[in-house]
Formats: C-alpha cells, sequence, structure tokens
C-alpha cells in the first residue's frame, strides 16, 4: 500500500522539521511550505492525503487556506495547529471545515492519533465517493461539451467552486471556453439569478477601462456629461468575470486589488467608496506566473486571484471529445440556417483528428458554421472544412484511398491542390496583418484587396484579429 501524503504548513521551520520527523517515523510520506500561498500552489499542483497547517501565518492564514482546500481537495481532511488556543478559534475552524484542532505545545503521540484517525476516516468517505463523475451532466453544465478526463476534472471544480464565493482564476489557450466556463459556475451557484457581466479587458483603453469598471462622476474628465455606474455595481449581488486580466496596466491592477481588499469601489471623480457585493472570476491565456517574474503584473494581485484556479485543456488534447463536439456543432448550425445535415462523410473525422485546432473549440465551431454553409449535399464533406494540413498530414489522410473513378480522382486532386495553397495564403494574411499592427482596413488596402474580401480570407483561415488566433 503507498505511503499517505501529508502536507505540512507552518511559518516556523523548527515546527515543519518536528512534524515531520514525527510523521516520517509513522511511516508517511510529508511535504512542508512556509507559508498559506506555498502551501495553496503545491495543493494546486499535486494531491495530498491529509494538510497539517498553523492557523497564525503571515499574508494567508491557516483559516484561508482551509477554506481553499475545501474547495480544491474537499475530501482531503486539514487538522489546524496553533499556539492561540482560544474556544473562539476552535469554533471558527470546525466550522470552515477543520477535521480537527490542536494547541501548541503537543507531544508526538498526540499529533501522530490524531493524523491517523483523520486518514481513517477519509478513507472511509472516499468508498462512498463512486458516480459522481457520471452524475455530472445533470448539475445544469449545458454549456459545456466533452466527456473526457480532462474535462470531467473541469466539471467536478466548477461544482466544488460554484456553491463559495471564492475568486477563480481561469487559464487556457484562446478558445477554449473560458467564458463558458465562468457562465457554468454563475449557473450553478446561489447567485445563479443575479446579473453575469463580462469584460474584456482587451477592448477598452486603460482610461476608458477604469471607467467602465469604477463608474465616474460627471464633470470628473473631459467627456464625462453624466455620471455613470460602474460594472463593479452593475454586477452587485452577481458575477463580475474579467476577461483577458493580464492585459490590465499596473495602475489598473492596484485599484482592481484595493476593490477585492476592501470590498468597495470609488467612481471616478468620487470621495465616496461604494460597498459592492460580487463574485469575482478572472481569465488568461498568459502564464501570469511569468509575468509577476517579469514584473508585468502584481504578485499581491495574482495570489487575490489565484485561490481556486481552473485550468482549461487544449482542444488538441482531449480529441476523444470531438465526435461529441462535432455533433453539437453539427446541431447547432443546421437548425439556425435551417438545413438537414446528416452527419460527415468518410474522411472528414480523420482531417479533424488530424488537425491540430491552434484555435481550439472555437475554431471548430467557425469550421461548422462555415462547412454547414458551403456544403452541398446533406454530409459534410472534407473540402467542406478547408482546412489547412501539412504534407505529411495530407498524406496521412491520403493513405489506403484510392479513387474509383474519373470523378474522384478530379476530386481528390482538386483537395490536395486547396490544402497545398491553404499555408501560404495564411502566410499572407498573417504578415499583412503584422505590417499594419493587426488593423484590418489597413492590411486589406495594402494587398490591393477589398476589405469584405481580406475578410473573408480571415474567417476561412481561421484567423481572430482580437485574439490574434495564428498558428
Amino acid at each position: 500500500m503507498a505511503k499517505a501524503r501529508i502536507l505540512v504548513v507552518d511559518d516556523e521551520a523548527v515546527i515543519r522539521e518536528g512534524m515531520r520527523r514525527i510523521l516520517e517515523k509513522e511511516g508517511y510520506q510529508v511535504d512542508s511550505k512556509p507559508s498559506g500561498h506555498l502551501g495553496l500552489e503545491k495543493l494546486q499542483e499535486e494531491e495530498f492525503d491529509l494538510v497539517v497547517t498553523d492557523l497564525k501565518m503571515p499574508g494567508m492564514s491557516g483559516l484561508e487556506l482551509l477554506k481553499a482546500i475545501r474547495i480544491l481537495q474537499p475530501e482531503v481532511p486539514v487538522i489546524i495547529i496553533t499556539g492561540y488556543s482560544t474556544v473562539e478559534t476552535a469554533v471558527e475552524a470546525m466550522r470552515s471545515g477543520a477535521f480537527d484542532y490542536l494547541a501548541k505545545p503537543f507531544t508526538p503521540v498526540q499529533i501522530a492519533e490524531k493524523v491517523h484517525k483523520a486518514l481513517e476516516e477519509r478513507a472511509t468517505l472516499l468508498k462512498d465517493v463512486g458516480g459522481e463523475t457520471g452524475e455530472l451532466e445533470e448539475q445544469g453544465l449545458d454549456l459545456l461539451v466533452g466527456t473526457s478526463p480532462q474535462m470531467q476534472k473541469v466539471y467536478r471544480r466548477i461544482l466544488q467552486v460554484a456553491r463559495t464565493d471564492s475568486t477563480v482564476l481561469i487559464t487556457g489557450e484562446s478558445g477554449t471556453g473560458k467564458e463558458l466556463v465562468a457562465r457554468a459556475i454563475q449557473n450553478n451557484s446561489p447567485r445563479k439569478e443575479q446579473p453575469f457581466v463580462a469584460v474584456d479587458c482587451t477592448s477598452l483603453a486603460e482610461s476608458l477601462l477604469e471607467s467602465e469598471l469604477f463608474g465616474h462622476i460627471k464633470g470628473s474628465f473631459t467627456g464625462a456629461v453624466q455620471t455613470k455606474m460602474g460594472l463593479f455595481k452593475v454586477a452587485d449581488g452577481g458575477t463580475l468575470f474579467l476577461d483577458e486580466i493580464s492585459n490590465l496596466s499596473l495602475t489598473t491592477q492596484a485599484k482592481l486589488l484595493r476593490v477585492l481588499q476592501e470590498r468597495e469601489v470609488t467612481p471616478i471623480g468620487g470621495t465616496k467608496a461604494v460597498p459592492i457585493d460580487i463574485r469575482l472570476i478572472a481569465a488568461t491565456n498568459r502564464n501570469l506566473k511569468e509575468m509577476v517574474a517579469e514584473g508585468s503584473f502584481r504578485e499581491d494581485l495574482f495570489f487575490r486571484l489565484n485561490i481556486i484556479p481552473i485550468d482549461l485543456p487544449p482542444l488538441r488534447e482531449r480529441k476523444g471529445d470531438l465526435p461529441m463536439l462535432v455533433g453539437h456543432f453539427l446541431r447547432k448550425f443546421s437548425a439556425e440556417m435551417g438545413r438537414e445535415i446528416r452527419g460527415l462523410a468518410p474522411g472528414a473525422m480523420a482531417i479533424l483528428k488530424k488537425y491540430p485546432f491552434p484555435g481550439n473549440v472555437r475554431e471548430l465551431e467557425n469550421i461548422f458554421e462555415r462547412a454547414v454553409v458551403l456544403a452541398d449535399a446533406d454530409l459534410i464533406e472534407p473540402e467542406d472544412l478547408e482546412l489547412s494540413l501539412g504534407e505529411d498530414e495530407v498524406a496521412g489522410v491520403e493513405e489506403g484511398y484510392v479513387p474509383r473513378t474519373t470523378e474522384e480522382l478530379k476530386e481528390a486532386k482538386k483537395e490536395i491542390r486547396e490544402r497545398a495553397v491553404q499555408p501560404i495564403e495564411r502566410a499572407f494574411v498573417i504578415e499583412a496583418l503584422k505590417r499594419n499592427d493587426w488593423n484590418i482596413t489597413k492590411a486589406a488596402e495594402e494587398v490591393g484587396m477589398l476589405r469584405p474580401n481580406f475578410q473573408a480570407l480571415l474567417k476561412k483561415q481561421g484567423i481572430s484579429v482580437r485574439d490574434r488566433v495564428v498558428s
């Protein structure tokens, strides 16, 4: 039997080392961290059977860590240890979900007994967990599609966090469905009847974004012809979703941090803070840890946002969900466009399985919207997908396929020619955009095309100017 894994979190090195010796002597595998933030990071990376944490620590307290654990790994028991032994703190710890409470100083026998009891109870509880994954589809997660293990993990986390008001940070590449996850959290929460307000942090200049978020007072700046309520207040009682939060300036980050700490917002030009009651969900396609190291993102804000992380897998890592996603989009666009599309013609799914999907699920959705429009029959043919594959991938798709008629040979040659042209056409469009700072009008003028035709090329290639999705 594998050794039980225990995480010890305490800001005192002597306590950490003492606990390690006691627990390793009992046969357990022990890891330790000197702060709540580092302990939380470890729990986000690995799974443990038990956590032992100090109550009073600089930064994130033991109670704050406990509340995060109840969402991250709810089946993991937590033992709170403190030198501040009072009835009040004991009651608060137990109400927050602590398995037990132990005051310093304690003996090796005392801690060993409590750890053994906690692990024994955990083993009993885990016997009753079976079947939870199969019930996820009944929990109102209809916005999301897929049954792969990666998505089942996402569903589980959504249901765990939805019941709370904890801040959530959703990470993943562009097009993986971060806003859908945010809406699923809202729809499964006690706030589901309240507003859900989504803000794209890349769509507005810094000054306008601050006005949108915090509101402003009439006359506070040029153009402020009337007092405006900020989106923090618009979302009061509900959920505020900040998409691509990595694009916030350091100045706006500082203001956002203050709002999260104080739970109140002061409009631009105002002097009176207004209390707010919101659930904040943030999302980004960038690595915020790297940005913190570079100095372009505040570390204290990162810790505030990264209480409960949800990482969305790219579509290329969950190709097993392709048939379900394809069926979903076929039904959706067939209904919207009044078409009767029965499914995919032979060879079409093989192409999809080989395609890397740099734009993820959003790109797949665009592909099938286009395919339903272009299809001449009730099946989606390979050429209707208009996908760009490399020579090796084209060879792989064609392997084993021999045309039986001159018409089939003609179509096969046309398909291969189209795929050969796709990379050149894609590079042509991307380079034109880059030379013109991703301005569609200027890029179209430079290459000598009408803007609508240039836009059609963008759509054909699955390129999003807003997200700058390129392969």
